[in-house]
């Protein structure tokens, strides 16, 4: 799958970081070609235990 990080203007940056903070997470913008996957518990919890095995965060998205 092809995909790239959006182009972001001052104040989409401002907006997203502002969020940010509130919600105390990180959060990752990407183009319009993907969206966040759609998940069932089994399959997240798969991907959680990967993240633990490896000490890293997964992004699972799919094509729009």
């Amino acid at each position: 799958m092809v995909w790239s990080f959006s182009k972001l203007s001052e104040e989409n940056i401002k907006e997203i970081t502002d969020l940010e903070k509130e919600m105390g997470i990180t959060l990752l913008a990407f183009s319009d070609m993907v969206k966040a996957a759609e998940l069932t518990d089994s399959q997240l919890k798969k991907i959680n235990d990967l993240e633990d095995k490896l000490g890293m965060s997964l992004v699972a998205v799919q094509s729009k």
